[in-house]
């Protein structure tokens, strides 16, 4: 099994063709499907519900019923929209983290800055579902990852935004065992919130819930060796990159907690950027499907550094 930085032989020509150039567009190689993929994790076992008692029980948010009356179908969706949206409130702060009433598809505003990191708190003992739990409609100025805090019934996942510059706006859907999360980010100079949380109805009597599942990175034995890197040298750059037949793991030095780790750029057939969802677990960034080829970025202008990752057992485009 050959290792993504220990090249094999017959992948150089392939790489060599990779070589970062000033201005040409790179096109991807093209990749075939495996002929077998592995089955998605099992559902976690569920425990009695224990949940902890909430920091703070914000006032009611009263259901918005489509807005004021609009005479266009675009009218009404953004009147709709706009009824929706639940804003930060004064009642529901408890120090600096944000508490919001839940409620089936508000849309909870969160505000961010450039350099700050904003930490949105699910419940205790929820657990993200499905391939891509975690989904933004711009992952490529918004840095989105996930780490989990706690332990036991009291163990809750945390996703951590960040923006990449002032003046930009995006959605995010968060999606677990137990409902669905939408959120409208929005980026500037300040303020911004360190901290948001919701205060959820009490569940029924004798409910139960099950503990968060933590990312499962692949058994070396059942990891695919079959990306190589080109391009810049930086401190961060990866230790090795790899598939598990579903999802791509970048796995950088432990030590890129001192820093900051890049955003991730898929590019497409013809060597556009794609928008792909991704998620941060410790020192390893997931990419929540293959690809032929991506680019790491971090800095800008002539500052910024690259580091392509590129699959091997591919072919060329012409």
């Amino acid at each position: 099994m050959n290792r993504a930085i220990r090249t094999p032989a017959a992948v150089v020509l392939l790489l060599s063709a990779t070589a970062l150039p000033g201005c040409a567009t790179f096109k991807p190689p093209e990749i075939k499907y495996d002929a077998s993929v592995p089955p998605l994790p099992a559902v976690p076992v569920t425990v009695t519900d224990e949940r902890p008692k909430p920091l703070n029980t914000p006032p009611a948010w009263t259901v918005a019923r489509g807005g004021e009356t609009a005479g266009t179908p675009t009218g009404r969706v953004e009147n709709a929209n706009a009824a929706a949206r639940v804003q930060p409130r004064r009642e529901g702060y408890y120090n600096a983290i944000q508490v919001y009433p839940w409620s089936e598809g508000a849309l909870y505003q969160v505000y961010a800055a450039p350099g700050q990191i904003t930490s949105i708190a699910l419940e205790p003992g929820e657990t993200l579902t499905g391939s891509g739990p975690i989904a933004a409609g711009d992952t490529a100025r918004w840095i989105i990852g996930d780490t989990e805090s706690g332990s036991g019934v009291g163990r809750r996942v945390l996703v951590l935004v960040k923006p990449s510059r002032a003046d930009i706006t995006t959605n995010l859907v968060i999606t677990t065992d137990k409902r669905t999360y939408m959120i409208e980010l929005r980026s500037g100079e300040k303020p911004y919130m360190p901290a948001v949380a919701w205060a959820y109805p009490p569940p029924p009597s004798g409910g139960t819930q099950t503990l968060p599942a933590t990312p499962v990175i692949p058994a070396v034995a059942a990891r695919n060796y079959r990306y190589g890197l080109t391009g810049d040298n930086p401190p961060w750059k990866p230790i090795a990159v790899y598939d598990d037949g579903r999802r791509v793991y970048v796995e950088f030095p432990r030590g890129i907690v001192q820093g900051e780790m890049p955003p991730i750029f898929v590019l497409g057939p013809n060597g556009e950027t794609q928008i792909v969802n991704s998620r941060i677990y410790q020192h390893i960034l997931i990419v929540d499907r293959l690809f032929g080829a991506a680019e790491l970025r971090l800095g800008a202008g002539d500052r910024q550094q690259t580091v392509r990752i590129v699959r091997t057992d591919g072919r060329l485009q012409s």
